[in-house]
């Protein structure tokens, strides 16, 4: 397999010789996995649009910015957290509309200290995330309308210091937050700002070899093992369903997401690879090894959303089905790549990329290969089969290699009753599940086709062989 991948990554190489244009344009490998979890190339989703920094926004450079966000006003707000400021734009990104540095707070001129994260509610109250102020700062305009802060609750420990770092706001107004060292779950308050409880508590699994090397190690041995407490949450985001997409630290790199229903209930689907940690081969060595750091998730739409990979730079993309649809980004110092990504977020058709190393906002823009998967995933999800299969089989012609388009054929010809074409595409797509159906589908058609001259021979049969007896034993008199 290793020496597959290094024969693939001499040819790009030596088309990238032979394109210069081709390999500017695109400075990361985009690539998915097969059926068996192999590395396989595929063609770039996104390419690089704009680097956009606070200067050339008339904004004054960024310092270590850490969270964005797109409102319902159209308008783009960012989260200077090292200039402790939040910084507006139009909704082209083409300048700085509006800077806010200070706000008045029961009549008196108040001002944040590291904002880390940041979201604009439905009806346009801007949630902050004032990290080392301890407290989240509601705003409406240039006035604080709110303050959320020292929670007080028994399920919380003596002496806990509230640092929020990210939030997100539902359509009933409840508050949820990421914060730091709150390995209990995300922290939800309610429409009046109180503390009501924790959200989607990820408790870590115990095997019990971990329970015989415990049991068998020293006190020192035992303190530096890894502690079995719940994990933490890093980014959050939330659907127009109400539904909170959260991802999550994974060092096992098998799931860095959650879709949790309003009981706070993980109901995402992991599709047929079981997995949503992010890069499945990962070298064991060297600070970029071991699996991907899932830093921030943004739902898109129709069931798509992506997550935000900060160690290797990568970007991944599930549909509604956890199908992985494609992977592209990377590090560097080449426009299009990061150094610190730290939010990811999407306007209309565009995905954007917040990087507090370089200190801009990085834009991506769809290819014909990525519009394609994106219309196709997107009229699966509204039910629009037959528009489905004409996106894949432009996707095929793209890239004949990609699974996805041929389980997604095979499942519309699987909802039109087609079990033979149904059968070779998910065949082609590596598609287990929707194979036993659509092969239980055909046997069924096929013995209830038959059935009657099943049951004509059942019946045939006995009567002939006792008409061939009688003529048998007659011709012997």
């Amino acid at each position: 397999m290793k020496v597959l991948v290094s024969c693939v990554m001499m040819l790009l190489l030596f088309a990238s010789a032979v394109f210069p244009a081709v390999a500017s344009v695109v400075p990361y490998e985009s690539y998915n996995y097969d059926y068996w979890e192999n590395f396989v190339f595929t063609p770039a989703p996104y390419i690089p649009g704009r680097s956009i920094s606070g200067g050339t926004l008339g904004a004054g450079a960024f310092s270590g910015p850490m969270d964005l966000c797109s409102g319902p006003d159209g308008l783009v707000y960012v989260a200077d957290t090292g200039n402790d400021r939040i910084v507006i734009l139009n909704e082209e990104m083409t300048e700085a509309v509006g800077i806010i540095e200070d706000f008045e707070n029961n009549g008196i001129r108040d001002t944040f200290n590291a904002p880390y994260g940041i979201v604009v509610s439905h009806n346009n109250l801007l949630y902050i995330a004032d990290s080392m102020n301890h407290r989240v700062v509601v705003l409406d305009g240039g006035s604080a309308v709110q303050i959320i802060d020292n929670p007080q609750s028994e399920m919380l420990d003596d002496g806990y210091v509230f640092m929020p770092l990210k939030i997100a706001v539902d359509y009933a107004e409840r508050v949820y937050v990421v914060a730091r060292n709150m390995f209990q779950g995300i922290m939800v308050f309610s429409e009046q700002g109180n503390f009501i409880g924790f959200f989607g508590t990820i408790n870590v699994q115990i095997t019990p070899w971990d329970i015989f090397w415990r049991a068998i190690s020293t006190r020192a041995e035992r303190a530096r093992q890894q502690l079995f407490i719940p994990t933490e949450f890093t980014g959050i985001d939330v659907d127009p369903g109400g539904f909170i997409y959260a991802s999550n630290v994974d060092p096992e790199g098998v799931q860095a997401v959650r879709r949790l229903n309003p009981t706070g209930e993980d109901v995402i689907r992991t599709g047929e690879n079981k997995n949503l940690g992010g890069d499945l081969i990962a070298d064991d060595f060297g600070i970029y090894g071991g699996p991907s750091v899932i830093v921030d998730v943004v739902y898109r739409e129709k069931g798509i959303y992506s997550l935000l990979d900060s160690k290797r730079g990568r970007i991944f993309t599930y549909d509604h089905e956890g199908n992985l649809l494609y992977i592209f980004g990377g590090l560097g110092s080449q426009a299009g790549t990061f150094r610190q990504p730290s939010a990811i977020e999407t306007i209309g058709s565009v995905i954007v990329v917040l990087d507090a190393n370089r200190n801009e906002i990085i834009t991506f823009e769809e290819t014909l290969y990525g519009r394609l998967i994106n219309e196709a995933v997107a009229l699966r999800f509204d039910g629009d089969e037959t528009q489905a299969v004409e996106k894949w089989r432009q996707v095929l012609l793209l890239n004949e290699n990609l699974e996805l388009a041929n389980v997604g054929i095979g499942k519309a010809y699987l909802t039109s009753g087609d079990n033979i074409n149904a059968m070779k595409y998910l065949e082609l797509g590596k598609n287990r599940t929707y194979y036993s159906v659509a092969y239980k589908r055909y046997r069924n058609e096929i013995l209830k086709e038959n059935l009657p001259y099943v049951f004509t021979g059942v019946v045939l049969l006995p009567v002939s062989y006792i008409v061939f007896k009688i003529i048998k034993k007659e011709r012997r008199r």
